[in-house]
């Protein structure tokens, strides 16, 4: 079942952090790494992330059940490039017919798959420590973001959990009636595909349903709110925004330093 619930230990000094700060450094730290495609930058900060780990008090399993879509994102890169890249510069390594690995296609798809893990990472590690009704709080108290904006959007993370049981329940309905794939691979793509379909539109049905039942209820009235749960920006979470920005700035140097910095435009 999906889970979007925390899963830091609540004490930990990081995860205690305002969720904008905490949002803020996440992408302030994300962003810089887009600009190469070198694998230095990338594993500094990977190293980085995982070293900082513990003070968000996040259990490194834990941490892999909830990015296991990365790990399938990064096979998916790493088989890509090996069949379709253009340049297959350097030595060879694999000559098997029409597939022919060279270590410059292995060094371009390590590049990429560790840039994909250390942009994705913070990110994964902010939404595994915070709540989402703090989230949603401190995007109107402390980002100004428009209330309608930051309730709709946490009604539809709340949300979220529900698409996996809504799935089992589509799959147990079909199979009830007879309706299997069998062992056939298209059947199964045929299945799926119609299973996915069934879930957009309930999922559609649910929002538009959820949307009327808020405005009914006065999420979208002008009159000013008020807010059960203070949302503090102190001089913690700036310090972490800083450190984030900083450790990313250095991680970029380290790789100009090396000579292995390749920009991903020029």
């Amino acid at each position: 079942m999906i889970t979007l619930e925390p899963i830091a230990a609540p004490d930990a000094p990081l995860a205690r952090r305002n969720p904008v700060a905490k949002l803020a450094a996440a992408m302030l730290f994300a962003f810089p790494l887009m600009a190469t495609l070198d694998p230095v930058a990338p594993a500094i900060a990977i190293a980085v992330e995982l070293a900082v780990l513990p003070l968000f008090g996040v259990h490194p399993g834990l941490l892999v059940r909830r990015a296991w879509p990365l790990l399938a994102a990064a096979g998916g890169i790493l088989v890509t490039l090996v069949l379709f890249a253009a340049d297959r510069s350097g030595r060879v390594l694999l000559d098997a017919g029409p597939v022919v690995v060279t270590s410059g296609v292995l060094v371009t798809a390590l590049g990429l798959v560790l840039r994909l893990f250390a942009v994705a990472l913070p990110g994964v590690i902010v939404f595994a420590t915070t709540d989402p009704t703090d989230l949603a709080d401190a995007l109107v108290q402390n980002a100004k973001a428009p209330a309608r904006f930051a309730i709709g959007a946490l009604a539809a993370f709340r949300l979220v959990p529900l698409l996996g049981q809504e799935w089992q329940m589509i799959t147990m309905a079909r199979r009830a009636r007879g309706v299997e794939a069998g062992r056939s691979p298209v059947a199964r793509l045929r299945l799926f595909v119609s299973t996915a379909f069934t879930l957009l539109v309930g999922a559609i049905r649910r929002g538009t349903r959820l949307a009327v039942a808020m405005d009914a209820r006065g999420f979208d009235s002008d009159v000013p709110r008020t807010f059960a749960r203070r949302q503090r920006f102190g001089v913690a979470d700036w310090l972490l925004i800083v450190g984030a920005t900083a450790t990313a700035g250095a991680a970029l140097a380290v790789s100009v330093a090396l000579g292995t910095f390749r920009p991903l435009i020029g």
